[in-house]
């Protein structure tokens, strides 16, 4: 199976364009019972009731369940896409991901339950977070590499392994949130950006 996403996949965005109030009625009530009851125990009955629509008008809209969840991965990447600079410095865009917890606190529980769910081979979503996580990791290091080029940064420190790091602490970030959401979340980001800056820096200057 590849990592690509099936033909009948639906964009986020598209459906935002288009205004269609039910749908995103459904998706925001998937992300919900997902992020309480994880993938295997939420079935697409249960969420049309909780949505207040059939189960055929659901399907009328996503035709799979596995339709369905690659259209609330969409809502995850559609968020990201557009509260991040791909190109802006690396610090600063990881200080601002902890507002992603205030703003989509659902979509942060929604995906990090997932990504649990989704760990053996033949989970239907694997490849997909597979590639998300791949893709992520590349991000960081582009901003790496792009702070090292700029002479921010030092250029004895592997992108690829210190961007490993960093996406496993934003994925720790994210668990230790649904299990304890009252930990003080800015002032652990701070710090540990703060650290990671000090670390990053050119010897000259730290």
């Amino acid at each position: 199976m590849s990592g690509q996403r099936p033909a009948t996949t639906r964009r986020y965005d598209a459906l935002l364009a288009k205004g269609e109030d039910r749908k995103l009625r459904i998706l925001a009530v998937a992300q919900q019972l997902l992020t309480r009851n994880g993938w295997r125990n939420t079935s697409l009955a249960q969420i049309a009731r909780a949505a207040g629509v059939t189960s055929a008008g659901l399907l009328h809209h996503f035709e799979s369940k596995e339709q369905l969840l690659h259209a609330i991965l969409e809502a995850r990447d559609t968020d990201d896409q557009l509260h991040a600079d791909r190109t802006g410095d690396l610090i600063v865009e990881l200080e601002r991901i902890v507002e992603r917890f205030d703003r989509s606190p659902d979509l942060v529980g929604m995906f990090a339950v997932l990504v649990i769910e989704n760990l053996e081979p033949d989970a239907p979503l694997r490849n997909r977070l597979l590639d998300r996580y791949r893709a992520a990791v590349d991000a960081v290091a582009a901003g790496i590499r792009r702070g090292q080029r700029a002479g921010r940064y030092r250029v004895d420190l592997d992108p690829a392994v210190k961007a490993v790091e960093i996406v496993a602490f934003l994925n720790g970030m994210e668990t230790s949130w649904l299990l304890d959401p009252s930990i003080p979340l800015t002032e652990v980001f701070k710090g540990y950006t703060r650290s990671l800056a000090r670390e990053l820096a050119p010897v000259a200057i730290r």
